[in-house]
């Protein structure tokens, strides 16, 4: 794929590698920026076929034409940053940002609380969703919630609730065609996921789909499986684990959702709108 390389000179570092991470991650890197982006070593990932942080476990992971490749060291993620390759290196708490100063941080970990992101990190600092306030923790905050607000940039003293802040965590899936809670797959014990099924697959109503510590997943109606965590991750009871769309259409399987692209559009205006761009 080709690259624009117009902001190859302005560094950005995206915490995080999951399904909206990499809808940011894919529209800064098609628009020309430097990128790396970083991970934990074993990432809850639900729809991985779409997220950069899967090649924390394959080595490489391609979406939409744009290949990660996972490197073990500071210096390889900053020789690649500026290739047509986004460089996913494993650093939990971000140490790379001491170490290279990007002139741009995103905080797209999707935690809904701040794990230790600040205002002092970079230039610009740039926080996906609740549990951060703009001029407080970041420079800007993205609202991720669907609806009116989606992708919109909020500076401090704005917002829907004219805070600096997204709207909370509603801690209940959008609605698909009438499905929400029960087109979430959730682990019901502790341990690890064995999959009987693929990312992908047609599943029907009743099928099983996956067993964690013996005990079985069956889909609660007929759909695609849109997401399935990796068999390393150390599940708890109760926590997400797959998503199963009952859209039946498969290729929204291996694509930037709407959401995440919305999302990634957000960040590229917060960046194209502050100083860092001038003259660039």
């Amino acid at each position: 794929m080709n690259i624009n390389a117009c902001f190859n000179n302005i560094l950005v570092l995206v915490r995080g590698g999951g399904d909206l991470a990499s809808g940011v991650a894919y529209r800064l890197k098609r628009s020309g920026f430097a990128l790396i982006v970083t991970e934990l070593p074993a990432p809850l990932l639900v729809r991985r076929t779409v997220c950069y942080g899967e090649a924390v476990y394959n080595g490489e992971a391609t979406v939409e034409g744009l290949v990660a490749r996972r490197v073990n060291t500071c210096a390889e993620a900053q020789a690649l940053a500026t290739s047509e390759i986004i460089p996913v290196l494993v650093d939990p708490h971000a140490s790379i940002v001491a170490k290279l100063s990007p002139a741009v941080v995103v905080d797209a970990i999707i935690a809904k609380v701040n794990t230790g992101t600040t205002i002092h990190d970079a230039p610009l600092v740039v926080a996906l969703g609740p549990g951060f306030t703009a001029g407080q923790d970041c420079h800007a905050v993205v609202e991720t919630n669907r609806g009116h607000w989606l992708g919109r940039v909020i500076y401090p003293g704005c917002g829907p609730a004219v805070n600096g802040q997204a709207e909370p965590d509603t801690r209940t899936p959008g609605l698909i065609e009438s499905r929400a809670a029960d087109r979430l797959l959730r682990a019901p014990a502790a341990g690890q996921v064995t999959p009987h099924a693929r990312i992908g697959d047609r599943i029907a109503a009743g099928q099983l789909i996956a067993t964690v510590s013996g005990r079985e997943i069956r889909a609660a109606f007929s759909g695609v499986l849109r997401g399935l965590v990796h068999s390393d991750v150390q599940v708890t009871p109760g926590l997400k684990i797959g998503d199963l769309d009952p859209r039946g259409e498969v290729s929204h399987c291996f694509t930037i959702s709407d959401k995440s692209l919305a999302i990634g559009g957000g960040v590229l205006e917060a960046i194209l709108a502050s100083d860092l761009t001038r003259g660039s």
